[in-house]
């Protein structure tokens, strides 16, 4: 029987079994989950625990045990704060070096950002706390000029090279903090133990999945890629469906097995889930026909998916507010009556 990769990967990234116990235990096993939505991605974390508490999500924010930075491909993440360090130095470079020409546009260069380094660890010295808006402001009086894109390059850069990362939360909103300061105890790994440990963690967590895959979600070299993948292949199952070679983790078969009802039935996922943005190749779980269907005019903003059975047949939205908040799901195709019951107990149970 050909493998259900579908079925096989919302097991492997714990959407379909009971849930992992803290969101810290989540974003350690999926290492990095895509954060530029923050509400969505939140969610994402919570509903892959046994809680599924969005409140918990926070509280891991407070607690020092998650961060979000820019980790790879340029775009938000949340990380386990003892890996943001590693994973900066493996993956930014060549991110940093690609933004130079806009940098050169937008009259950031190397003076410009010293200063805003400065400036930066002066106003956040001794445990400090600042909401984007507030950095910006006290860059903007410093005559920075943050307006324009400026201030989003320049916090970016300070980010990828791991002077500030976003912390404990205030009113909703990720406050930025020194990374020195915040995250007390940072992993040092080597390069090749870097790349051999982001590799199995990908392939455990998101597997079935291809070195293409790996290569598109962390923006590795087809050379690291294969490194990463040659360290660590020992410790992973592989499988071939239509001649391709998938990798995953040994457990995943026994993990789907356990939780085979649970894989077959339906799941609202946010915009911007792991599910969906973790591959290179999306056809296992995403007709080709439809992928516009998620990102309209592909315009770089993904609709919130329903999933059936590892399928995704359709997108969702929340109608209404408040108390008279409801969900409105629109077909692919069509929806049966069990899949309409199975939209509205997945929205029920929605963190």
């Amino acid at each position: 029987m050909k493998p259900d990769l579908g079925q096989l990967r919302l097991a492997a990234q714990r959407i379909a079994t009971p849930g992992l116990p803290t969101p810290a235990e989540v974003v350690r096993w999926l290492t990095a989950a895509q954060a530029q939505d923050h509400n969505g991605a939140v969610t994402s974390i919570a509903l892959r625990t046994g809680s599924r508490d969005r409140e918990a999500v926070h509280a891991a924010f407070n607690a020092g045990e998650i961060v979000k930075s820019w980790p790879m491909r340029g775009t938000l993440h949340f990380v386990p704060a003892e890996d943001l360090g590693w994973m900066l130095r493996l993956l930014t470079p060549r991110v940093i070096a690609s933004a130079a020409t806009r940098r050169a546009q937008l009259g950031i260069d190397d003076a410009v950002l010293g200063r805003a380094r400065s400036l930066t660890e002066k106003v956040l010295a001794g445990g400090e706390q600042l909401r984007r808006d507030e950095l910006l402001a006290a860059w903007d009086n410093d005559g920075l000029a943050p307006a324009g894109g400026r201030g989003y390059h320049m916090l970016g850069h300070l980010a990828q090279n791991g002077v500030v990362c976003f912390g404990p939360v205030r009113d909703g909103e990720q406050l930025i903090v020194l990374v020195d300061e915040w995250i007390a105890r940072p992993r040092d790994l080597d390069r090749d133990e870097a790349l051999g440990e982001l590799a199995l963690r990908y392939f455990r967590s998101h597997g079935p999945a291809t070195v293409k895959d790996l290569m598109r979600w962390a923006n590795l070299t087809a050379a690291d890629a294969r490194t990463g993948l040659a360290l660590v292949r020992h410790d992973l199952a592989r499988i071939e469906v239509d001649g391709v070679e998938y990798v995953m983790d040994p457990a995943t078969p026994d993990l789907l097995a356990a939780c085979r009802r649970q894989a077959a039935g339906v799941f609202l996922l946010p915009g911007f889930d792991e599910y969906i943005l973790g591959y290179g190749d999306r056809s296992a779980v995403l007709p080709a026909e439809f992928a516009n269907l998620i990102v309209p005019g592909g315009n770089g903003v993904f609709r919130p998916t329903v999933v059936s059975a590892g399928q995704v047949i359709g997108t969702w939205r929340h109608a209404g507010r408040g108390t008279k908040r409801t969900i409105e799901a629109t077909p692919f195709t069509s929806f049966t009556a069990a899949i309409e019951k199975g939209i509205a107990r997945a929205y029920a149970r929605l963190p």
